[in-house]
């Protein structure tokens, strides 16, 4: 007898919830929001919204179907199934701190606070929950294919992320590096960092990085199986050239960085606790993740 579909939602919990966890009560959150020129009514009306929007995704699930959840801060501890049905409910942020952790599963992103978000990657409304979990499994629901980004160490470590890469200083002084492009050749440099960017990400950082510069590529749509890759405020010196600074990767091509710093740090989507470092002479390898996220339209 096969098992009942699975429903994983995954939710963060709310700013008020975490300023009551910061300052112990409602009337001092009330005191530190007015010092700020906000009110505890916002910030309510909010927490309200999004527990709204997770009770009717909840009750939407069809009471047969096993069931998962799990907050933000757990997602590296939870172990998604193959057969997971995914809902992420917040930010379209949170579908990107969720999407490494995935494999295949298709993900429904339901926005709490339309208006608020820009809802790229949350698109739909809890209410119309019911009828996209019959669309899944029933194989009418259109789904869309989003790259990741993969970067790899030479040690074997490595981590994916659905916007962009970043490699550099961890406090973002000078990185010194030696780059290598797909097509061979490369040079040494020294900058504030590189930036590699999916076309999901292309709506994000890689748009100001883009804004003005006479070598910035076209940036990837969004289902690109493409990345386009920046490189921050190089430095031209005797021994560091600016000849290279931005470029495309398609799927399988990999551009190297070899460390010549003490160490540089890779993170993805803006998540800095959750990072590498890569030590002198040791090889930074970026490129298109095999995975993608299978986000539902």
């Amino acid at each position: 007898m096969s098992l009942a579909p699975r429903a994983v939602l995954v939710h963060r919990r709310s700013e008020l919830e975490e300023l009551i966890d910061r300052h112990g009560t409602r009337g001092q959150v009330e005191f530190f929001l007015r010092t700020r020129g906000r009110t505890l009514g916002e910030v309510q009306e909010r927490h309200d919204a999004l527990d709204q929007a997770l009770t009717r995704t909840r009750s939407a699930v069809p009471v047969d179907w096993r069931r998962g959840e799990v907050e933000r801060g757990d997602l590296h501890r939870f172990t998604f199934d193959p057969g997971d049905l995914c809902l992420v409910v917040g930010p379209d942020g949170l579908v990107a701190n969720t999407a490494k952790y995935l494999d295949g599963q298709p993900v429904i992103g339901v926005d709490p606070e339309p208006g608020r978000n820009p809802g790229v990657l949350v698109r739909h409304r809890a209410e119309r929950v019911a009828r996209l979990l019959h669309a899944v499994t029933g194989g009418s629901a259109a789904i869309e294919a989003r790259a990741l980004v993969r970067a790899t160490l030479d040690d074997g470590t490595g981590l994916e992320a659905l916007n962009d890469v970043f490699v550099g200083h961890r406090s973002h002084q000078s990185a010194r590096y030696r780059l290598t492009l797909p097509e061979g050749g490369g040079e040494r440099q020294s900058s504030s960092g590189l930036v590699i960017t999916t076309g999901t990400g292309a709506t994000g950082w890689a748009t100001s990085l883009a804004r003005g510069r006479a070598d910035a590529p076209p940036l990837p749509a969004s289902s690109a199986d493409t990345l386009a890759w920046f490189v921050r405020e190089a430095w031209p010196s005797p021994t560091t050239g600016t000849d290279h600074t931005a470029g495309l990767l398609a799927a399988g091509a990999r551009l190297e960085v070899v460390v010549e710093s003490d160490a540089l740090v890779v993170f993805g989507d803006g998540l800095e606790a959750d990072r590498l470092t890569a030590t002198w002479g040791q090889t930074v390898s970026l490129g298109v993740s095999d995975r993608r996220l299978q986000l539902v339209l």
